[in-house]
């Protein structure tokens, strides 16, 4: 008897876990990328609960999610990331019939995802963006006058107006992928290409440029465009917003601007998706499912500033957001978009390559 109430016991134990997930939910998302009242609300219409945590990095993600049991429900790698992990057979594909707010998502986007995640078979669009050019509108002027190319690549990439503007400071990310592709299509080259004599002449024209750069870094250039140390910046439209508002908030008389380039820009998705592992994949769609509420989704990019992919709630997001061409693109720039390029092993040392000697300037 005593042998059978210890056995009891014992699987009343493991089993207890197993329950409490039942009704708990554990998102892992980027800093600073939701409502203030998401969380609460989900919690009230659906009775779960919500374990919240964040990170700052692709990186961070990707660590948790190979190393395995990473105990996560819901994570939101952006897409280049998310395709590379896909392959090493990361997440789980998602059970449409248990998503009906698909139905709100803007059909041209949820097209321009399958590039990363085909027939979107495991994963769901949670905001978007594009790689472009983050600028100090004065500093500029001052440098350029009022014809100053601030949409297009040139900006940058053409000799002519880099060296008037390295004294204000010029900055691009450091991603190899992200700065070549932008640099193939100033070029008039696919930014999509796999050739590695097309990445050498990318990193020919980066070369014709580099003494005037000041620094590649992907995240230092939005207190420092912020704070008027630097004027133009290769950067994530989310993080130029971040410093114009930032420069807004300090009153420091800096005013900063976003650009898509009229030759093309690279465009992200940051997904959600279900790790193949998680204790709690109902509870993972749910939490996707209620995501997509028009009203959930207008409050999110009304908050941070973001695009969102759902049809259905942009009448309830803020005018000036939804009329800024730099958040929401209008159908002449949103048709020059491409997406990241995930490389071979081959063509990503070739790259990797070229990128060391262009950020050494040899």
């Amino acid at each position: 008897m005593l042998h059978r109430l210890i056995l009891a016991a014992g699987f009343g134990l493991l089993a207890a876990p197993g329950f409490a997930q039942d009704k708990t939910v554990h998102i892992y998302n980027w800093s600073d990328y939701i409502a203030e009242d998401t969380v609460k609300k989900f919690e009230a219409e659906t009775g779960y609960k919500v374990v919240y945590d964040v990170y700052d990095s692709n990186e961070v993600l990707e660590a948790k999610l190979l190393a395995g049991n990473s105990g996560y429900d819901v994570v939101v790698p952006t897409s280049s990331f998310f395709a590379r992990q896909l392959k090493a057979g990361v997440y789980q594909e998602v059970d449409k019939s248990k998503l009906p707010n698909l139905k709100n998502m803007d059909p041209g986007l949820m097209k321009g995802a399958t590039a990363y995640d085909p027939d979107n078979a495991h994963s769901v669009i949670y905001m978007w963006g594009t790689t472009g050019l983050g600028y100090n509108e004065d500093a500029v002027k001052k440098r350029l006058g009022d014809d100053a190319p601030t949409d297009s690549w040139a900006l940058i990439f053409d000799p002519k107006y880099a060296a008037k503007l390295a004294d204000c400071g010029i900055t691009m990310l450091d991603s190899q992928t992200d700065v070549m592709q932008s640099a193939l299509a100033y070029l008039g080259l696919d930014p999509k290409s796999t050739s590695a004599d097309d990445m050498e002449k990318a990193a020919a024209l980066l070369q014709t440029v580099r003494p005037y750069i000041r620094y590649f870094h992907s995240s230092q250039y939005i207190s420092d465009l912020a704070n008027g140390e630097v004027c133009v910046s290769l950067g994530y439209s989310g993080d130029v917003f971040i410093a114009a508002d930032r420069a807004e908030q300090a009153g420091n008389g800096v005013k900063i601007s976003y650009s898509v380039p009229k030759e093309g820009a690279q465009q992200w998705f940051d997904l959600m998706a279900i790790p193949a592992d998680a204790p709690n994949p109902e509870g993972a769609l749910a939490w996707m499912n209620f995501i997509m509420e028009p009203q959930i989704t207008a409050d999110i990019t009304n908050y941070v500033w973001y695009a969102n992919a759902n049809t259905a709630a942009m009448p309830l997001v803020e005018d000036d957001i939804k009329n800024d061409p730099a958040i929401f693109p209008p159908a002449e720039i949103l048709a020059k978009l491409f997406p990241t390029v995930v490389y071979d092993a081959k063509l990503d040392r070739v790259m990797t390559r070229l990128w060391t000697k262009v950020q050494t300037g040899q």
